[in-house]
């Protein structure tokens, strides 16, 4: 009997224990900042393989000869990197009378600064499917396996600016491509590029620069963690104020209470670039209505701000004034005349709290 009666008991503790645990997980806390997706900066890999074309006397489908490119960068921000490569292979070129080709090799070493379009003119996206990119750069040339070009040479054709061993070469270069995600850490990219050279690249006196052309196809392997997501920022819980003092009775009779009106302080906070009241601010809308309903000879002073970190002067100034005019809106149409009602604004002039989150705010004193 005495067994039932512990087990009994142990069951009863065990059940208002889960009870009160229950209870605590269904409170929930204020979210001041959603988590969001946030660039990270890491280091990238290219390979590549096409197709390339060098200018000259000759048909078009004559000139073509493989390519191939690797390269390796770094990406600074969600707009522009820097990246370090090799590319070469194979050059052709032609000779219109008797019409006839010669081909040779060379490899470019090449740096490039990367410009994400995509990032730069719709914002930063993590999972966007296509990255179109343009880049431009400066390279080193080096040909080299000229010995078809130098027996022509010796049958008469004459090259002008025929060079036998190797040529070395300034070159400049552009392109656009894009990439295609294939997973987090995987695209396919499609590329084009061209690069202008010395006239002697060609062996060939044009009297203009040379220019040589690709068109290559290959993946990008990004590595580390080209992104992160935030933590919410929650609200800091207020704490409940200690019950008052009972009133302390005097002889012969109990003194007047007088009740002092103390002025009653909301902030307002708001989404980054937003002036529109989030529902989880409507019970501070609510407090102020109330507090003024009471309190008929009381005024109530807004005052709206911008955190400096975003945006500038201009759009802050007026995203600051949006947001004192919001809670003035939400104010009236609950009945709280106008003429009761001071708007101000500071724009990031000012910036009364140590967050950027919590400066995101329109400060209401009513008294």
């Amino acid at each position: 009997m005495k067994l039932k009666r512990d087990l009994t008991a142990i069951a009863l503790g065990l059940s208002t224990v889960a009870m009160f645990a229950q209870t605590g997980n269904t409170e929930t806390r204020q979210i001041k900042e959603e988590g969001k997706t946030v660039f990270n900066p890491h280091w990238f890999m290219q390979v590549q393989g096409g197709a390339g074309y060098t200018l000259g006397e000759a048909d078009f489908g004559d000139l073509i000869s493989p390519a191939a490119a690797l390269n390796f960068g770094y990406q600074f921000t969600p707009v522009w990197g820097l990246r370090f490569g090799v590319s070469g292979w194979q050059a052709k070129g032609g000779w219109v009378n008797p019409a006839t080709t010669y081909k040779y090799n060379y490899l470019q070493g090449n740096v490039d600064v990367t410009l994400d379009l995509g990032n730069l003119f719709c914002g930063y996206k993590a999972n966007r499917l296509f990255n179109p990119y343009f880049f431009v750069g400066v390279g080193l040339n080096g040909a080299f396996n000229n010995d078809e070009a130098v027996a022509l040479n010796n049958q008469g054709y004459e090259m002008a600016y025929l060079w036998d061993k190797n040529k070395i070469s300034p070159a400049g270069r552009a392109g656009l491509g894009v990439a295609i995600r294939l997973a987090e850490k995987v695209f396919f990219n499609i590329e084009a590029n061209a690069n202008v050279m010395s006239d002697k690249f060609n062996s060939k006196k044009a009297g203009n620069a040379d220019w040589q052309f690709n068109a290559l196809a290959g993946f990008t392997f990004k590595f580390g963690k080209p992104s992160r997501t935030t933590e919410p920022v929650y609200y800091e819980p207020t704490p409940t104020p200690p019950p008052a003092p009972a009133p302390v009775k005097e002889e012969p009779a109990p003194a007047p209470v007088v009740e002092e009106v103390k002025p009653m302080t909301q902030n307002v906070f708001f989404k980054i670039n937003s002036a529109e009241i989030r529902t989880s601010e409507e019970n501070k809308i609510a407090s102020l209505v109330s507090y003024l309903k009471e309190h008929s000879n009381a005024k109530v002073s807004l005052c709206g701000y911008a955190d400096k970190q975003t945006g500038n002067a201009r759009i802050n100034e007026r995203l600051s004034k949006e947001r004192a005019e919001a809670v003035a809106e939400a104010l009236k149409a609950q009945g709280i005349a106008e003429s009761r009602i001071t708007v101000d604004y500071k724009g990031d002039t000012a910036q009364p709290f140590g967050t950027a989150e919590e400066n995101r705010v329109t400060i209401c004193i009513a008294e």
